[in-house]
């Protein structure tokens, strides 16, 4: 078991959930750390489990994710369906590891929290897959949140080009060049998380929570549904606790060939601040007339996921912070599940019961 005593030239990395994603970019992001021993790798699946094995190196491979708990390890990622995520994360935190968990970190409120306190409790990160977290210049937003006073209102909205992953093949035709493919139980499984809400505006709502500290008190919402009961599109109404009123969107109708589109918009006392990731635009505008646009090069914020990755070897080195940590995760879970659950209860207000944050 990890002693937290991490070399500088050594971190010992599992990969619970070795699937499409982790395959794609997670294991190639920690394979081109020299610190970093790529030790374990889990999945489902001996073929495919052999694959990953032969070809990034790793020491120890097992179809049962328990198996890899006996082991030396310092990091895990835990790259599961969302609805296994809190038991595996929660084993690898007790264990002793730093932990990235892709998002949705979970897919229930309380577990969320028990995961933040837990990773509190034995003094590691936890941290969540939120890639734009990473990109330059987003950080300047909570600068400018600092000079327009108390949020009164937010626009927040998730676009994206998945109507294949949730109710078609599971993947996207950009994705067909690589040898792992997403599994479409992964996100068609309505009683899973599968569905927009949890596996796309969980990006936007996860930014969202990122650049603000606020927490949302109730939800209600509507959504569309494809045959198989997972929503594909998503429109919520939401109370956040500081008072201030909110509006959520989600839909997975962006056409192939096109990228994301991520739209915040909040509103305060003195001012508001556009966000548009597609367009890479950041406008501040102050109640004199005046604007400020603190937009990025083109390109800067095109969507990658190198960052947790790499962010989890720095913490478990003592390098760096965590830009997407649990708390930040746990807020949007808590969203998440207030939405489905309105959803499904024909969009009537679905009160969240705020836990520790």
């Amino acid at each position: 078991m990890t002693n937290g005593d991490v070399s500088a030239k050594q971190v010992r990395a599992a990969i619970i959930g070795a699937g499409h994603f982790a395959y794609r970019v997670h294991i190639p992001v920690l394979q081109a750390r020299p610190e970093v021993v790529l030790d374990s790798a889990c999945r489902i699946g001996a073929d495919d489990l052999g694959l990953i094995r032969d070809e990034f190196g790793f020491a120890f491979a097992s179809e049962d994710w328990r198996d890899v708990l006996a082991r030396d390890i310092d990091i895990a990622v835990i790259a599961t369906p969302h609805h296994l995520h809190f038991e595996q994360a929660m084993a690898f935190l007790q264990k002793g590891c730093h932990v990235l968990v892709e998002k949705p970190m979970c897919l229930d409120s309380q577990e969320a929290w028990a995961l933040v306190s837990k990773a509190e409790e034995v003094g590691r990160e936890l941290l969540v897959s939120y890639g734009w977290h990473y990109k330059p210049g987003l950080k300047k937003a909570r600068d400018l949140l600092g000079r327009i006073g108390k949020v009164e209102h937010v626009l927040c909205h998730m676009g994206s080009f998945t109507r294949s992953v949730f109710a078609g093949s599971g993947g996207s035709s950009r994705w067909d060049h690589i040898r792992i493919q997403p599994e479409p139980e992964t996100w068609q499984n309505a009683d899973a998380g599968g569905g927009f809400a949890f596996g796309q505006l969980s990006h936007a709502l996860g930014l969202l929570f990122w650049l603000t500290d606020l927490r949302c008190e109730s939800v209600g919402a509507i959504t569309l549904d494809a045959p198989n009961r997972i929503d594909l599109h998503d429109a919520a109404v939401t109370r956040f606790d500081n008072g201030a009123t909110g509006v959520f969107s989600g839909t997975c109708g962006v056409p192939q060939g096109h990228g994301f589109e991520l739209d915040i918009r909040i509103y305060a006392e003195s001012g508001s601040i556009l966000i548009d990731i597609e367009t890479e635009r950041m406008i501040l505008k102050l109640p004199d007339g005046s604007s400020e646009d603190h937009s990025v090069p083109a390109g800067t914020w095109a969507y990658s996921c190198e960052g947790p990755a790499n962010a989890l070897v720095d913490v478990a080195l003592g390098k760096d912070s965590n830009e997407s940590p649990g708390h930040v995760g746990a807020r949007a879970v808590e969203t998440l599940h207030a939405l489905v659950t309105s959803a499904r209860a024909g969009g009537s207000a679905t009160p969240i019961k705020l836990m520790k944050g």
